[in-house]
């Protein structure tokens, strides 16, 4: 206790770190604000009445944005939209050539390029998802009759664009000023929003029927997932590296120095969360194609058909059908992550090898084997991880508190957790204080490789 006391007089004592950590904090409170400010013309509670009990996937988007789907606020669509467009952004990256040049060698001005054209194409998400959205909270019956169909959409989707790019706005500053990845922080703090509630009603469950013997093990297993998770997403291979040996001085005093040894860290998760996120939003496509049609498919959305198991993300087709895209994605998105090619000319341009393996060739395939590998017990982890909210369900959990037993709402607050950790142990440690850790060195999912390797 001493120890924590102590770590928090030295954050504090920092001028720059205390006003980040400060700022972050005000820029969170207005992003949690926004969530509870309606669009004109909604009544909130018609809303907020039929999420109480929702179990599928629009409650889980719901969690995911902290109520203000719920809420139809002007924060409804979160910064989800962006996100979106960060990703279709960065696939073409891998496949269209004009945006591999700009990623690779236009520097500063592409990555601006870049940043705008990611900006236009999250309008246009919204503009799509904001009609899907106005279209259910229609069909809900929450508008008020007496504006004008036209107007009220009108206004509602500039509120809704408009309310998107704020908060991508929001999280830029979190960036740039603040102390941590601000958008990665706004998603955390969207899914951490629902925890207390969700956390009180499953103790006021146990306390009425089965007890608190069953609460401690709950407890239990949600601390021995979240271990596991870190360890996870922390999980690398090394694979071992040696330079080749220099002459250090000038003629009779020339000496040979031993080849310096280095190692390749090939992530066991090196997907990160991409995978879960890629199979949700397939997953969603029904949902968002039946919103904006009217009752017969919001019918069929609801009950036991196909289409109804799929929108539950807790029915056992839904989470057999979640954990192989969730494989087959994981295997996908790391080949297009890590590239062994890129590795073996890096090695060869710094005169490095890896012991026992030829240059070229056969160090891209034998990285290329490593790699594929090692993904395999990340994959596994990661379905196993995206179906465990069903399984602690399957065990008479609360369906608000098994969200965070695993899938995406575990994963994004350990790794936003972790990044915004080694942010302020760095700033720790540059002032020449202890870190947050008695051993070893913190290290976020976005660490920096030990060799500098691109990813």
């Amino acid at each position: 206790m001493k120890k924590f006391i102590e770590t928090l007089r030295n954050i504090w004592t920092i001028k720059e770190l205390r006003q980040r950590i400060l700022f972050t904090l005000a820029i969170l409170m207005i992003y949690r604000f926004g969530t509870f400010v309606v669009l004109p013309g909604v009544d909130p509670k018609v809303l907020s009445s039929a999420f109480t009990q929702r179990t599928d996937l629009l409650g889980l988007i719901n969690s995911f944005t902290g109520g203000a789907f719920g809420n139809a606020s002007i924060f409804a669509l979160g910064i989800m939209p962006y996100i979106t467009a960060s990703i279709i952004i960065q696939l073409m990256g891998f496949a269209v050539p004009y945006f591999q040049r700009l990623q690779q060698k236009e520097g500063e001005s592409g990555r601006k390029k870049i940043t705008q054209i990611t900006r236009l194409l999250t309008v246009a998400i919204t503009l799509v998802q904001g009609g899907a959205y106005l279209s259910y909270v229609t069909g809900m019956g929450a508008v008020d009759n007496s504006l004008a169909p036209g107007v009220f959409w009108m206004s509602s989707i500039i509120i809704l664009s408009t309310g998107t790019i704020f908060a991508m706005w929001l999280g830029e500053r979190i960036t740039d000023r603040g102390i941590g990845n601000g958008i990665s922080l706004l998603i955390m703090i969207g899914i951490i929003a629902s925890l207390p509630g969700a956390l009180i009603f499953e103790v006021q469950a146990s306390l009425d029927g089965s007890g608190m013997f069953l609460l401690v093990i709950e407890l239990a297993a949600f601390f021995g997932v979240t271990m596991v998770t870190i360890l996870i997403v922390q999980g690398v291979r090394r694979i071992p590296i040696q330079f080749a040996k220099r002459m250090v001085g000038r003629g009779n005093s020339a000496i040979p120095q031993a080849g310096a040894r280095d190692y390749i860290p090939l992530k066991v998760n090196a997907a990160g969360v991409m995978p879960i996120i890629f199979a949700q939003a397939l997953m969603f496509l029904p949902m968002t194609v039946a919103q904006y049609f009217a009752g017969d498919a919001n019918a069929a959305m609801a009950g036991d058909g196909l289409m109804g198991q799929l929108n539950n993300p807790f029915s056992f087709l839904s989470s057999l059908f979640a954990f192989f895209l969730v494989v087959i994605f994981t295997y996908v998105y790391t080949a297009l992550l890590v590239n062994p090619q890129q590795y073996a000319e890096y090695l060869k341009r710094q005169n490095a090898f890896i012991p026992g393996i030829k240059p070229g060739k056969a160090t891209a395939d034998f990285i290329d084997t490593t790699t594929t590998r090692v993904t395999l017990p990340g994959s596994i982890f990661l379905g196993l991880i995206t179906i465990l909210p069903a399984v602690a369900v399957g065990f008479g959990i609360n369906q608000g508190f098994a969200i965070f037993f695993g899938g995406t709402s575990l994963l994004i607050l350990v790794g936003v957790v972790l990044d915004t950790l080694q942010q302020i142990e760095s700033h720790l440690l540059m002032r020449k204080y202890d870190g947050l850790v008695k051993s070893g060195k913190l290290k976020g999912r976005s660490g920096m490789q030990s060799i500098g390797a691109p990813m």
